[in-house]
């Protein structure tokens, strides 16, 4: 079936972890925009929730750090990092390892991936289904693109993988639904950690918003790590969702910087239907 609910969302730790923290006007507008876009998922009535996310060197490192992973087990377990810290209790997360293989062979058919049968979830993913699907009872299919270990996947890479996403999502019979995480600019475990360009942000929003190929490929690593820092990497994330989104335009529905969450926390759809 055509894909059914395509968005990004923001997934920095400090979102649960801090969350005392941040001025309480802003965090509950933010908060209130991941309520309406999980009453847009659930709307979309979705089999599996495909979700791209960044390694963190959680389930991989140097030794074996693939471009594309995707997860293939009928259940995941997370956060890996100290609940207590994250804010989020330990929990188990389905996943359908018999969907995510037929998802896979798809993807496989114009991109190339690595699979994993055992895969434990970080912020990366914990943060936003703690919003997202807070039961934790729909099927999730964890996708991992390396935005952290140089080499890094290139941007084009990442907007062909969410073309494969796309295909083997409108080739199953089943309804797939995909959220991309990340940044966008933010400087995680540094001394400018907290700081946030808020001006390319907003300047990349816009690229997604239009749905613009061009424009969202023109960006190259060394501005992008003078300019939003390492994490801003993390935009192949945003961007192989707008390939699978195939042209639709797009809608943020919140952005502000939180700098005690490190991040300018984003929530944002694409109109599928449009």
């Amino acid at each position: 079936m055509p894909l059914v609910f395509a968005g990004v969302c923001s997934h920095a730790p400090g979102i649960t972890g801090r969350a005392d923290q941040a001025d309480a006007d802003v965090r509950d507008r933010f908060y209130a925009a991941f309520d309406d876009m999980r009453d847009a998922l659930e709307a979309s009535r979705p089999d599996a929730l495909v979700v791209i996310a960044a390694e963190h060197f959680a389930n991989f490192f140097m030794n074996n750090m693939p471009s594309f992973a995707i997860g293939m087990a009928d259940s995941y377990t997370g956060p890996i990092e100290d609940p207590a810290w994250l804010g989020i209790d330990k929990v188990t997360v389905p996943g359908n390892a018999d969907l995510s293989g037929r998802f896979i062979t798809r993807v496989m058919e114009s991109s190339d991936v690595a699979y994993a049968q055992e895969w434990q979830f970080d912020h990366g993913i914990i943060v936003p289904l703690h919003f997202l699907t807070p039961r934790y009872d729909l099927p999730i299919i964890p996708v991992n693109i390396n935005c952290q270990g140089p080499p890094l996947t290139p941007l084009h890479r990442a907007w062909n993988f969410g073309e494969s996403i796309r295909a083997a999502a409108d080739a199953l019979p089943e309804r797939i639904a995909v959220v991309g995480t990340g940044g966008i600019s933010h400087w995680p475990a540094t001394p400018d950690s907290g700081k946030i360009n808020v001006e390319w942000d907003q300047e990349f929003l816009g690229r997604w918003s239009r749905n613009d190929r061009d424009e969202l490929l023109q960006y190259n690593d060394l501005d992008v790590y003078a300019d939003a820092g390492q994490g801003g990497f993390e935009i192949r994330a945003f961007i192989a969702v707008s390939a699978a989104a195939a042209g639709a335009l797009g809608t943020v529905h919140f952005y502000e910087p939180i700098p005690i969450f490190s991040v300018g926390c984003t929530v944002a759809t694409y109109d599928l239907e449009g």
